[in-house]
């Protein structure tokens, strides 16, 4: 059984957490600049199983997307689905994901400095949006 890999892809930075080979733990593992983003999946997939790929989707609260993070999620997309044909995207709610986060570090007891740091919480929010599909995949 392979990884799965969760992307909160944004325009400056994107969040990567990966679950474990059993596919029951998420974990943070690194924030990105969207341009080194290639580098880091080719050197990934070449060394680890991955199963599907998440990519956190950005939707407004009446159910429609966000379309200001789609003038840039959209082409990843597009690039990754011809990049990598063997490996399955999926696209996942990612509505609320930064307040989680940002309120779990709180309660962690980090201090706000650490909670201000925005590679923290994109990191955290691609662990969110990742236990959350492990949690319903388990249900």
């Amino acid at each position: 059984m392979g990884r799965v890999l969760a992307l909160d892809y944004g325009k400056k930075r994107v969040g990567v957490a990966v679950s474990d080979p059993l596919q029951m733990i998420a974990q943070q593992l690194a924030t990105l600049s969207p341009t080194e983003v290639w580098h880091f999946l080719d050197d990934y997939f070449a060394r680890e199983e991955v199963d599907l790929v998440l990519i956190g989707y950005p939707v407004q609260t009446n159910g429609k997307g966000g379309s200001e993070a789609l003038r840039y999620i959209n082409p990843f997309i597009e690039k990754f689905l011809k990049r990598y044909p063997h490996i399955p995207l999926r696209q996942v709610d990612e509505r609320f994901t930064s307040k989680i986060a940002q309120r779990l570090l709180i309660e962690g007891g980090f201090s706000r400095t650490q909670r201000q740091d925005k590679g923290r919480i994109d990191r955290l929010s691609a662990a969110i949006i990742l236990q959350e599909y492990l949690n319903a995949k388990k249900s």
